[in-house]
């Protein structure tokens, strides 16, 4: 399989998976993970940002592949079967906003512990 393949593949998978977590035949675990999944695949805004060197692509290369592969095992096959064929017929791919303002949250969250621990006065 080549990369742009693999690439069109994650990117089926991973509309696939929103649909499938939002489907009533999927278990509540795999409905769980599939949601945390995609919509951290899908946020405009990554955990780690892009232009961190190597880190930045490691959620792209490694935490989203591995998110999807574990959500797909967990989901019955035949709801896959119909999610993904629903999301080859779909002209365009969601886009998660909550899990933008839970990543933008984070890092507020970090750099607020980080300010009090660098300006706390030390005894």
């Amino acid at each position: 399989m080549s990369l742009g393949a693999w690439a069109r593949s994650l990117k089926r998978d991973t509309h696939a998976v929103w649909l499938a977590a939002r489907d009533p035949r999927t278990p509540w675990y795999a409905k769980a993970l599939g949601l945390a999944v995609a919509a951290y695949a899908l946020s405009p805004i990554d955990l780690i940002p892009d232009f961190i060197p190597v880190l930045g692509l490691l959620d792209d290369l490694l935490i989203v592949p591995a998110g999807l592969w574990l959500t797909l095992r967990l989901v019955p096959p035949e709801v896959m079967i119909a999610n993904r064929a629903a999301a080859e017929a779909a002209a365009d791919r969601p886009v998660s906003r909550v899990a933008g303002v839970v990543v933008i949250l984070i890092w507020l969250g970090l750099a607020g512990a980080a300010g009090l621990w660098l300006f706390t006065p030390q005894a």
